[in-house]
């Protein structure tokens, strides 16, 4: 059937791809093309950078004149690559009269990707079917068939062609869902229209081809044209040269890099995999710039531009230390350099942003904020070169953090507000690595505050007394999230996200976040508050798989697939998470232990390729869903998060100590909580009685009067506030001044009175009421 206008126009609403990626490849050289393969195939494509997926995916369809099949929904085949190190990647799918041998290379020069193909099979023909989602979207797509090369098109002119070595036979362009090439075979049963143009709309292309075996071209260009200029370059120079070329640069590249010592064949094998997953995600259109997954989490169920390929300052740093610890300090230069690039002048980083710094979503999460000073600091430690660029970096991060801290608007999982052991222990190892770069009162306000804050910690975030502390037989634990005093403190309650507005107290909320305040140097692994929290953790949050033991987040957690195994949809169940062992396997090496095991679970819990995934399935295996228990689930895979951690985790095995500790926050504080000489009062963390040998300072944002009393309010007095550095002000009572007063009352600048007992010697400074 021929015909100018296929039917069905514009499609059916789009989707992109499952995120379960076998593997993630993209070449060393001035190419901008980033590929990804999953069931067997090439998913999306990324170019020019990683936050800019082109395609949802580019399958086949083998079939003879009786049958047919679509490889990826038989999903039975391999993945090999010629070296742990180098992201080649061949496929070979096997049917029951038939095997497709397919090998995915991207062209270190050129936006083109080269796919190798074999079909071995009397009497089969080979079909490849290409869905172009340009510009992020499956929706305004332009496809179209002219002198034998299959074309498409965005709204913003940027496009795509393919191209066989031996040509294509015929060719069609429909609208997914109607008329597209698929439709054609599940209607017909084979290769019968031949629509030349589909426009404006959800489309797709296919393509049958002359050979059993030969090259085909994908190529991507600011135009039609330039598409297919750059697709034909790259099959005249050839699969053989170009394999070449690619082969020999991440050769050149695993020679420069330096694996933390194992004994563990298999370990090594997936702490080089992990190690090309990070090398992968880094950018070339903006270097340092590193997105937190080449996969778009249950992808195959929604359109959303965003998906993980954005950048997480977090994510980045995880990355970067662990870049540190394979002794790759050029890239770890290049992600200092980006941060330096992409904070905002405030100080602070979004909460994600594209790979040209265009923010996302817009929370702030301070821990985002603290972590770029640690990563700094780390690689100075590590003989990085200071550069001039460095300390205004940190000084306004680090203000960023004295304005708006402790109490972070989002946590980590970027759900609630509150005070998360956590961002808590980034935070005071921020400023107190801060303070290097600073001089005079900002380095003693930046350390005097940290030491503050530190001290403060187990009143915003220990809890004693509860149901669940009787339950398990400890004294008290740290809680995932203290909600802010004003929202009841850690006898509040927390929403839970996901879950229709469920609240639940805070004590009821559990996490591993509290790790962070040992392997930061807070606290001693061994102080019972941090061995009972484990206990309380490893009894309700771990799942024993096939595979290893995986964490969940926190109880009740609503990120993951529902109970039938249906995508995530804005509701369903929190799944084990890989990531998670390895921060538990790194409490196990603070306490002196074998994490080894914890290792072994991250290791199995990976794809066919070994990729990483964030979330495992941990319920009875659903097969028609391809959901098995200690397997990947339909969340992010890879996810870059997770195999910095396994890297970090398999480094601190090799050193006996965490990446990111820091010697000037260990020497300060030698894993004991601090008493901190001088205590903060802020409206966000006030409390109601203070040791009278400690100096008490009132601060704000702004300068201010303050009104103050000392002796019971029968008389008051006025007293200007002074900078205190980093944007702050504040009026200082040494202790002196206060040694004789039984409280000190003093009104905030909105006009609010406060009181502030003045305690014996050496009580402890009870949180407000």
């Amino acid at each position: 059937m021929a015909s100018a206008e296929p039917f069905g126009a514009p499609g059916i609403g789009p989707t992109w791809s499952a995120s379960a990626k076998d593997v993630v490849t993209t070449a060393l050289g001035p190419s901008r093309l980033w590929a990804t393969v999953g069931l067997g195939i090439v998913n999306e494509v990324y170019w020019p950078s990683t936050g800019e997926p082109q395609i949802r995916d580019l399958g086949f369809i083998v079939a003879d004149d009786h049958e047919w099949v679509e490889v990826k929904r038989v999903n039975h085949y391999q993945v090999t690559t010629p070296k742990p190190w180098v992201p080649l990647t061949r496929i070979t799918h096997q049917g029951e009269r038939y095997t497709l041998t397919l090998e995915f290379l991207p062209d270190p020069l050129r936006d083109v990707l080269l796919i190798s193909f074999e079909l071995a099979g009397a009497g089969y023909r080979l079909y490849p079917l290409l869905a172009p989602h340009l510009g992020a979207t499956g929706w305004d797509n332009t496809a179209w068939v002219d002198e034998g090369a299959l074309f498409a098109q965005g709204s913003a002119g940027n496009s795509l062609c393919l191209i066989a070595e031996h040509g294509f036979t015929r060719a069609s362009a429909g609208y997914v869902g109607a008329s597209d090439g698929w439709q054609d075979f599940n209607t017909n049963g084979r290769l019968t229209w031949e629509f030349a143009r589909a426009t404006n709309g959800n489309v797709a292309l296919i393509g049958e081809l002359n050979d059993q075996s030969g090259v085909l071209a994908l190529g991507f260009a600011e135009s039609p044209t330039g598409a297919r200029t750059i697709a034909t370059s790259s099959l005249v120079e050839g699969a053989a040269s170009v394999r070449e070329h690619f082969t020999a640069a991440w050769d050149r590249w695993h020679e420069r890099i330096h694996l933390p010592a194992t004994p563990h064949s298999d370990l090594e094998r997936e702490a080089w995999r992990s190690a090309v997953v990070l090398k992968a995600h880094q950018d070339r259109t903006y270097p340092g710039a590193t997105v937190a997954s080449l996969s778009i989490p249950w992808g195959n169920s929604h359109n959303d531009a965003g998906g993980y390929h954005l950048v997480w300052a977090r994510d980045t740093v995880e990355t970067g230390l662990s870049l540190l610890a394979l002794s790759d300090l050029e890239g770890a230069t290049e992600m200092l350099s980006y941060l330096v690039a992409t904070q905002s002048p405030d100080g602070h980083w979004s909460q994600n942003f594209f790979p040209d710094g265009s923010p996302y979503w817009n929370g702030i999460q301070l821990d985002e904020v603290g972590f770029p000073i640690v990563f700094a600091r780390k690689a100075l430690e590590l003989g990085l070169t200071e550069r001039p660029s460095i300390a205004p970096m940190v000084r306004n991060a680090a203000a960023y953090l004295a304005r708006n801290g402790p109490i972070s608007p989002q946590d980590r999982w970027e759900e609630n507000p509150g005070a998360s052991p956590f961002t808590l222990a980034v935070e005071v190892a921020a400023l107190v690595a801060a303070a290097e770069w600073l001089d005079g009162t900002e380095r003693t306000y930046a350390l005097e505050l940290a030491d503050c804050w530190n001290e403060r910690i187990e009143e915003w975030t220990y809890i004693e007394d509860t149901d669940v502390a009787h339950a398990h037989g400890v004294a008290g634990y740290y809680v995932r999230i203290g909600p802010p005093a004003t929202e009841g403190g850690l006898r509040g309650r927390v929403q839970v996200q996901n879950r229709d507005g469920e609240t639940v107290p805070a004590s009821a909320l559990v996490g591993l976040d509290f790790l962070y305040l040992a392997r930061l140097g807070l606290r001693e692994p061994t102080d019972p508050k941090l061995t009972d929290t484990l206990q309380v953790v490893d009894a309700t949050l771990r799942v024993d798989t096939p595979n290893g033991a995986v964490y969940h987040r926190y109880p009740d957690d609503g990120y993951g697939e529902n109970a039938d195994g249906s995508p995530f949809d804005g509701h369903g169940i929190g799944r084990g998470w890989p990531l998670l062992a390895g921060e538990r396997g790194h409490g196990e090496l603070l306490l002196g232990k074998d994490p080894t095991p914890y290792l072994n679970t991250m290791a199995r819990t990976t794809g066919p390729g070994g990729l990483m995934p964030e979330q495992v399935w941990d319920s009875d295996p659903i097969p028609e869903r391809f959901l098995y228990p200690g397997k990947p689930s339909g969340s992010a895979m890879p996810l870059i998060w997770a195999h910095a951690e396994y890297l970090k985790l398999l480094a601190a095995a090799a050193t006996g100590r965490p990446v990111e500790l820091l010697e000037v926050v260990k020497a300060r504080y030698g894993g004991e909580r601090p008493r901190a000489a001088t205590w903060f009062w802020r409206d966000a963390v006030p409390f109601a009685e203070l040791d009278r040998t400690r100096t008490l300072v009132i601060e704000a944002g702004k300068p201010f009067t303050l009104e103050y009393s000392v002796d019971g309010g029968a008389t008051w007095a006025g007293r200007d506030s002074a900078i205190l550095g980093l944007g702050m002000h504040g009026v200082r009572f040494a202790a002196a001044e206060l040694a004789n007063c039984p409280n000190l009352r003093f009104r905030r600048p909105d006009g609010v009175e406060q009181t502030i007992t003045i305690g014996r010697q050496g009580i402890p400074s009870p949180p407000a009421t």
